[in-house]
């Protein structure tokens, strides 16, 4: 099989865990029509478990550990000048070294880049062909934060948002397809980025619709008689932090006055301070890290994705549709989900519909819109067939839902 060097931001398995999930099926499906050479950073201690199991899946791999400290330096020193902070905190010379030394030794002419922060180690190789999924306009990201925070968390987000979609367009210029997790996400960069819309397109992420099967038998993880609203995500992700605590807050006291036995589960790797502080014995329960999510989707009453802030796809939301579970979410949650919000999944915008979705919900469950939303996951986010398209964009066929 033909060489391919693939470069992503961070190691990419387990399958279930987050941003890690589209790269870790792309490097499982490209692995079975290239001879991969990947060049990835390990960011969390504990995934350091996992590379056995992904330098199996490759022809050579090279594992960079990222360390917060150094990273944040570097981000202070790229303050004093133009580049983005996200290009100076994956800026790492041994990765380079390497890379450089595997382009040398291989007969590599396809690069895939898994973020727009780990272009800079396949800009020197002009002559090879470029596909970067950029998965969100991460640029658009840091605007909607820098609309949401104080000064001066404001200037710094702003500016975050300019010099990181100055080098998004770059970047897209430079390769020779540029991807998107959705359709929005794909027309969002399109109009940001003119110059490069002939080569912007998308796939769709996909779910693993047998792992996140409601027909398993999971152990129950909540306590009898409790009526569990779930929540799931990295908890020290700034968006999924705002969601949890506006829901807590917000939403609980006006569900817990109708349903005493309600319960609000936040589950998630690495909850920050703000998040740990919700906790109220019968109310909110943070979990912090659990070796398994899908018990706890399996067995609750709903699950709420109250994101005001989002980008791209949300994830957890396809997990729990694909589990048969009625969801209610905000508008910013449903974004690029292609679904029909009351019969695949229930919207609301704002504390009062929110709590009036949840309470309908609880007291007159309809399975319906569970079997809907699982029938209409399996039909439209299978991974076969969007990975699929990403091999087309490498080998330079038809663009991928370019419109």
């Amino acid at each position: 099989m033909e060489k391919l060097l693939m470069l992503v931001h961070r190691i990419p398995y387990p399958p279930n865990k987050g941003d890690k999930i589209r790269s870790y099926h792309m490097l499982r499906h490209l692995a079975q029509h290239y001879s991969v050479v990947l060049g990835t950073f390990v960011d969390d201690p504990d995934d350091w478990r996992y590379a056995p199991v992904v330098r199996e899946m490759c022809a050579d791999a090279y594992f960079g550990a990222l360390h917060p400290w150094p990273a944040r330096l570097r981000c202070l020193g790229a303050l004093c000048g133009d580049e983005p902070l996200s290009l100076a905190w994956y800026r790492d010379a041994r990765m380079d070294q390497w890379v450089r030394a595997a382009m040398a030794r291989e007969r590599i002419n396809r690069i895939v880049v898994f973020s727009s922060a780990m272009a800079q180690y396949a800009r020197p190789y002009a002559g090879t062909r470029q596909v970067i999924d950029f998965c969100d306009v991460d640029s658009d990201k840091w605007r909607q934060y820098a609309s949401a925070r104080p000064w001066p968390a404001s200037w710094l987000y702003a500016r975050e948002a300019r010099r990181l979609l100055a080098y998004e367009r770059e970047v897209a210029r430079r390769a020779d397809s540029a991807l998107f997790v959705s359709r929005p996400e794909a027309h969002l960069f399109r109009s940001l980025a003119p110059e490069s819309a002939d080569k912007t397109a998308y796939f769709n992420i996909g779910v693993d619709s047998a792992y996140f099967s409601p027909a398993r038998a999971y152990p129950d993880p909540y306590p009898q008689g409790a009526e569990a609203i779930v929540f799931c995500g990295a908890m020290d992700y700034w968006p999924n932090v705002d969601a949890a605590r506006w829901f807590a807050l917000e939403v609980m006291p006006q569900v817990k006055r109708a349903r005493p036995a309600a319960v609000f589960y936040v589950v998630g790797a690495r909850p920050s301070a703000e998040v740990r502080r919700l906790e109220k014995p019968g109310a909110v329960c943070v979990t912090g890290t659990v070796a398994d999510v899908r018990p706890y989707v399996a067995h609750a009453r709903l699950s709420v994705a109250p994101l005001r802030i989002a980008r791209g796809v949300q994830t957890k939301v396809l997990e729990a549709m694909a589990m048969a579970k009625t969801v209610v979410l905000s508008p910013q949650a449903l974004g690029g989900i292609e679904a029909t919000p009351g019969k695949e999944l229930l919207l609301a915008n704002g504390a009062g519909e929110f709590a009036a979705q949840v309470l309908r919900t609880l007291a007159r469950p309809d399975p319906r819109i569970g079997r809907a939303a699982r029938l209409g996951v399996r039909r439209r986010y299978a991974w076969s067939t969007s990975l699929d398209r990403v091999v087309e964009q490498i080998e330079g066929g038809r663009r991928a839902h370019a419109h």
